[in-house]
């Protein structure tokens, strides 16, 4: 429990912390990373050019002084944090690291008002904030270890298959490589992958896009231009070789529900709602499946997602090509606008919606639905990278 001086101060100096905490922030990784290399790997150097994960910390540090008191307003944010550091398989003794270079960091940006009292009392938030996330992340790797086929921490897998599902996006299909089962996963969850990347260690994420029970995990990857991680998957990985994975994480998931249900994606973001499909199918929920993608060349599981249309007499598939290809003449072409959404969705709107993709696609679709009046506690949505705003 912070103590009631601490509080005080904590109070009192919010308002500078708040304006600064960019500034905060933006010293904060460099100054990390420069005295703790070794951490380096633990962050998508992509996020951090593009200031996403930055802006992330800095939200959530702002967030967290607002709300000593009463951690629950922070609603989802807390398990996020918790999902991702397990993914990465962050450990206690990585906190002291983040702990003395934030503090820093505030020192330098705020000069002489960080006083050894002003510190002192971040510290001591920090470090409540530290040891509920260890408590929770240690619950997290405990459960993973203890599931049939379960793990803690990292575990080598074989890459048993490599099939490309468009120009861009190839699945690869992982096995374990002691031969033993794999863990079962919610559909939506993502794992983590520690590669090997010209003598440099890379962690990333990817949501798995095969339904659960099979022995395998698949994850699907769009090659990104300048994608270290993808471009290596692409190019390098090859069928036989092994990498290191950690559990599969993550609150993105489906939920039992009887109510129709709609999977709205765009681009590779198809991967966890492809994961989701044949689950509700199966459950005989009615399903709308809507996907965006450029064109033909680029959209990934065309003729999966045929034949479970031809299968199942509950499932609506709807894709739109933004920029067809003159072989997509009959395809619907577009945007899932306002319009759209209406004309496709249930006329009650009593619907759970899952969507995912980049973050314009993503915004358009929060907008598009709250106005089409979704009730908010049925509108489901994750990030690939850090926890941005959608309005």
């Amino acid at each position: 429990m912070l103590s009631p001086e601490s509080r005080s101060i904590i109070d009192a100096t919010l308002p500078a912390v708040e304006a600064h905490a960019n500034d905060i922030t933006d010293v904060f990784y460099p100054l990390m990373f420069e005295r703790y290399p070794e951490v380096k790997a633990y962050f998508n150097q992509t996020h951090q050019a593009e200031g996403t994960q930055r802006r992330a910390l800095a939200n959530a540090v702002v967030a967290y002084a607002r709300n000593l008191d009463r951690l629950e307003a922070l609603g989802d944010a807390v398990s996020l944090i918790v999902n991702k550091h397990v993914s990465l398989n962050i450990q206690p003794e990585h906190y002291p690291i983040v702990g003395e270079c934030l503090l820093a960091a505030v020192k330098q940006v705020l000069g002489d008002a960080a006083t050894e009292e002003v510190l002192a009392a971040w510290g001591e938030a920090y470090q409540q904030l530290a040891d509920i996330l260890i408590s929770a992340e240690e619950g997290r790797y405990q459960e993973n270890e203890a599931k049939q086929g379960g793990w803690r921490g990292e575990r080598t897998f074989v890459l048993a298959r490599k099939v490309a599902e468009s120009e861009e996006i190839v699945s690869f299909y992982f096995e374990p490589a002691d031969g033993g089962s794999v863990a079962d996963f919610q559909p939506g969850q993502y794992i983590g992958l520690v590669l090997e990347i010209d003598g440099q260690q890379v962690r990333r994420n990817y949501s798995l896009s095969n339904r659960p029970g099979r022995p395998y995990y698949r994850i699907s990857v769009k090659r990104e231009p300048d994608g270290v991680a993808s471009n290596f998957l692409h190019d390098r990985l090859n069928e036989g070789d092994r990498v290191q994975m950690t559990a599969p994480a993550g609150d993105f998931v489906l939920k039992d529900s009887e109510r129709p249900l709609v999977l709205l994606s765009g681009g590779v973001g198809i991967t966890p709602t492809l994961a989701m499909l044949e689950p509700a199918l199966e459950l005989g929920r009615e399903v709308h499946f809507l996907h965006g993608a450029r064109n033909s060349k680029v959209q990934a599981f065309r003729d999966r997602l045929a034949e479970l249309e031809q299968a199942h007499d509950n499932l609506r598939v709807t894709v739109c090509y933004s920029d067809p290809l003159p072989d997509d003449a009959n395809q619907t072409t577009g945007f899932f606008d306002r319009d759209r959404l209406a004309s496709l969705l249930p006329e009650d709107r009593n619907v759970d919606v899952y969507f995912l993709g980049p973050r314009p696609f993503m915004q358009a679709c929060f907008q598009n639905l709250n106005e089409l009046a979704i009730p908010p506690r049925q509108i489901h949505y994750e990030f690939f990278g850090p926890l941005q705003s959608l309005s």
